[in-house]
Order: C-alpha cells, then structure tokens, then sequence
C-alpha cells in the first residue's frame, strides 16, 4: 500500500472516550495555556513560553506545512478540549512519520485518554494515511511518557546522549519507534 499522496480534508477520529477533530485558530488559548505552564513544558521537551503572537505565528506555520496533520483531544462528554495530536515531518516517500500526543489538561492525566487518543492516531496513520512507520523523541527522565509510548507499542531504537537541555539540566533525549506489521500484530489480533 502506498502512503496517499493528498488527504484533502483532516477527518475526525472517534473513540469511545475521546474524539480528535482538526486543529482550529479558536484553540490556540489552549495551546497557549499549555506551553506557558512550567511543568508542562519542561515534561514535553519546549523551552520557553508561547505569546500570542508566537502563537499566531505557530498556527500560520502549522497551516501551510503539508507534512503535518494536527488535532485536538477532545472528551467526548461535554466536548472538553484536553490536549492535543498530530502527524509530523510526514515524509511520504519514505512512508514515514513523527508523531505526537500532549494531554495539556492535568485533571486528564491517568485516565486512559492519551491512550485512546494514540491509538486513534495511530490506526489512521497506519491504516488510512498508510504509513509504515512512526517514530517518537521523548525527555529521558519522563518516565511517565516513556511507559505511556512502550504501552502503545513503540521501542527503543536510540539515546541522544544529553540531547536535551532545561534549567540548566542536560537530559538525554530518548528515540522510539512503531513499525506497521509491530502494530498490526499488537492491534489487529485483539
């Protein structure tokens, strides 16, 4: 199968739990709320805060890259954003694709809805978009996203050696990766 060469229009992927519906400018405050939060930001790897601005700037960029698909995390009651997930450096030819999850919501953590919201991904990645393989870099001393992404499937294929700096920490920056037929073996067989 080959990797389809235009998906004209983002779809909304739904779970039991979670939907993930197409990124929209009315959810940059989310985004921005996210980044500006300390903890956060130092868990998933970003720097610095966002300003409007910057975060106008970002959704420009995300709008014309055609390598990056990007979406909410929604709860399906009462329609609660919770985080967000995309595709990115998607690199057709070589069927390839980074992926991410951020539950911004820390009243969302440990429920099971980055799980759900992953595997949603993850089947359209495979499935409809028909990637072969997704791959993922990850804080090394997060272990939380460590296991969450182990959970999902992915192994450890590599170690950026202090690749990650923050507050005057070095960290290393772990590499992890899904192949499709790892998937279809852990998904497709349940």
């Amino acid at each position: 199968m080959s990797v389809r060469e235009n998906v004209s229009k983002q779809e909304t992927l739904i779970g039991r739990r979670v939907y993930l519906r197409p990124f929209e400018r009315d959810d940059l405050p989310y985004i921005r709320k996210w980044f500006n939060d300390a903890e956060l930001r130092r868990l998933i790897g970003e720097v610095a805060p966002m300003s409007r601005a910057e975060t106008e700037k970002w959704y420009k960029k995300l709008l014309a890259d055609k390598n990056r698909m990007w979406f909410v995390i929604a709860l399906k009651r009462g329609d609660r954003v919770i985080g967000e997930a995309g595709l990115l450096r998607m690199f057709r030819p070589w069927r390839a694709t980074d992926m991410t999850i951020i539950i911004g919501e820390k009243d969302a953590w440990g429920k099971g809805y980055g799980t759900e919201a992953g595997r949603l991904l993850l089947d359209y990645a495979f499935k409809r978009l028909g990637f072969h393989r997704i791959s993922i870099g990850v804080v090394g001393f997060n272990k939380r996203a460590l296991r969450f992404w182990e959970n999902l499937g992915f192994k450890k294929e590599g170690v950026h050696r202090d690749g990650y700096y923050y507050n005057n920490e070095y960290s290393d920056f772990i590499m992890m990766s899904i192949l499709e037929d790892e998937y279809r073996e852990l998904y497709e067989a349940h």
